[in-house]
C-alpha cells in the first residue's frame, strides 16, 4: 500500500465556483504512482467547500452561484452570526450543504473522473482569501 499526502494553498479567488482539478494534480504528482486507489481532498475552512461537477461549460459554474444565492440569500434578516459581514453565516450554510471533502477513484495513475467532471473550489465569501487543502492519495 502506498500513501502520499501534501497540504497546499490555493490563491485567493472571487466568490463563485472554480475548477481546481489541475492544481490538485500539480500539488500531488505522486498520484501517477497509484495503480488502484483513492484520492481524498479536504478543505480546511468553514466558508468554502468542494464538489465535483461539469468541467466544460462555464455557465454551469455561473448557474451554481446564482442558485446558491437564491437558496441561501444574504438579505435574510434571521441570521445571528454576521460578525464578519452579510456573507458570514450564508457562507457557512453553503459550505455545509456541499461539504468539506471529495473522494475520487485513482485508476492506473489517473483520476477516474467522468468525461465532463472536474473538482470545484466553491468560494462562498466575497473576499475569502487563500484556501488550504489536504490532498491524500492511497492505493497500490
Amino acid at each position: 500500500m502506498k500513501c502520499f499526502q501534501t497540504e497546499t494553498s490555493l490563491s485567493p479567488r472571487k466568490r463563485g465556483f472554480h475548477l481546481i482539478t489541475g492544481e490538485i494534480l500539480k500539488a500531488l504528482p505522486e498520484i501517477s504512482q497509484v495503480n488502484a486507489g483513492l484520492l481524498h481532498v479536504h478543505i480546511k475552512h468553514t466558508s468554502a467547500s468542494l464538489t465535483i461537477n461539469e468541467n466544460a461549460d462555464p455557465t454551469v459554474r455561473e448557474d451554481f452561484e446564482s442558485h446558491f444565492n437564491i437558496l441561501v440569500p444574504e438579505e435574510a434578516t434571521h441570521y445571528q452570526h454576521t460578525f464578519e459581514g452579510p456573507d458570514d453565516m450564508t457562507s457557512h450554510i453553503k459550505a455545509s450543504l456541499l461539504g468539506a471533502s471529495v473522494t475520487i477513484p485513482i485508476t492506473k495513475g489517473r483520476l477516474n473522473l467522468g468525461t465532463w467532471q472536474g473538482i470545484y473550489l466553491c468560494e462562498h465569501r466575497n473576499h475569502g482569501g487563500s484556501r488550504s487543502l489536504v490532498i491524500t492519495a492511497q492505493g497500490v
